[in-house]
């Protein structure tokens, strides 16, 4: 088995946004991952924490929760700082971005993350936080890059004054994400270049790569992994995750996958090479009902991540299979499978901890087939 990477899954799998909520999922979920996965070793947690979570966790419960992590072998490796309110069972949408770094509410939000995860993690472990990519895309303007770099810049240096004081280094991971401001590996080398952070704060910034929305784009992993490095962005975590993905006359068996809870943005691709993007499945429904033809179209709708095909349509899980052996090794593994429960019934083929066990199984046998001979 390769331990090079740390592995773990993100539990903004589970409902619930109250501190209470995350323990209850933890004892009742996580644990039985844990004895599945890592019966013998501390288990990596990567856990998310709304705005709600992280009023709600005073000194004590920060203690507690410290306690909690030694008696059952667990540790924290990172935090899901992105959606700040609700993300289960109610209309999220475009909303998952709001606040973004335009708000100062943002700003605090995450700085109160960092103060919370520090003590949860030992010196000499680095962590990390990720947060949205900027902003949703309509209603940004370009007069609003001054206010993000200034709030960025507060939060960089905020997790400079962390490290000074405990030790620990925390990354703040920008995730790109379909329709959002940094959305291609092209925006994000561009955004960096833009804000052009202070050498003594740069290595508080980073990338969360998200496999799901890159294959969306139709980008491939060299490219996006070399695009990176040479720019000399870091990659803090890889969230391993599959998208949907059709060809020609069954594209149309990608609009079954519209709910009413969360976004998924969709890309296609012409015959010519043209993308065409659409904020949501709707979108792609009216440009299909117009019998505009598209060559292939894949769909911000993250799926298990073994699996290489739901029903009658496919998922990227090809892309994952290209970026899992290029990794640099420490690279943390964040399985991010969030949309389980609004997967379409006939495809929850499991309870949602054995298939998250399925899913860190899969990646560590993708892993070990990788390295074996390295």
């Amino acid at each position: 088995m390769n331990d090079d990477f740390p592995l773990t899954y993100c539990t903004n799998i589970h409902p619930g946004d109250a501190w209470v909520d995350v323990l209850r999922n933890l004892d009742e979920h996580a644990l039985e991952v844990k004895r599945a996965c890592s019966p013998e070793r501390s288990f990596p947690l990567g856990l998310r924490l709304s705005a709600q979570a992280a009023r709600e966790l005073d000194d004590t419960k920060i203690r507690d929760f410290g306690d909690w992590c030694h008696r059952h072998g667990c540790h924290v490796l990172t935090l899901n700082g992105f959606p700040y309110g609700a993300f289960h069972g109610t209309r999220i949408k475009e909303a998952v971005y709001r606040p973004d770094w335009r708000d100062a509410r943002r700003v605090a939000y995450t700085k109160r993350l960092a103060d919370i995860l520090v003590q949860w993690t030992p010196n000499s472990q680095e962590s990390s936080i990720s947060t949205v990519p900027v902003a949703w895309r309509d209603g940004f303007s370009a007069e609003h890059w001054p206010l993000v770099r200034t709030h960025l810049l507060d939060m960089l240096s905020h997790l400079a004054r962390v490290r000074d004081r405990s030790g620990a280094l925390i990354r703040l991971a920008l995730e790109p994400e379909p329709h959002c401001m940094l959305e291609t590996i092209d925006e994000t080398v561009g955004f960096f270049e833009r804000m052009a952070f202070p050498a003594s704060l740069s290595e508080h910034i980073a990338v969360c790569f998200d496999c799901c929305h890159q294959a969306v784009e139709f980008e491939g992993p060299a490219e996006c992994l070399a695009r990176l490095a040479s720019a000399g962005i870091r990659v803090a975590k890889v969230q391993v995750s599959s998208a949907l993905r059709a060809h020609g006359a069954r594209i149309a068996g990608l609009l079954k996958f519209d709910e009413p809870t969360y976004l998924h943005q969709a890309v296609g691709r012409r015959r010519d090479g043209q993308l065409l993007r659409f904020a949501d499945l709707p979108d792609l429904g009216r440009w299909l009902e117009r019998g505009e033809p598209l060559e292939e179209c894949r769909v911000h709708f993250h799926v298990p991540v073994f699996l290489a095909e739901l029903g009658e349509v496919d998922t990227t899980r090809f892309f994952l299979e290209d970026c899992i052996p290029r990794l640099d090794r420490g690279t943390p593994l964040e399985v991010e499978t969030y949309s389980f429960g609004v997967l379409p019934e006939s495809l929850r083929l499991d309870s949602v901890a054995r298939s998250v066990v399925r899913e860190l199984n899969w990646v560590r046998e993708t892993l070990d087939a990788a390295h074996c001979c390295h």
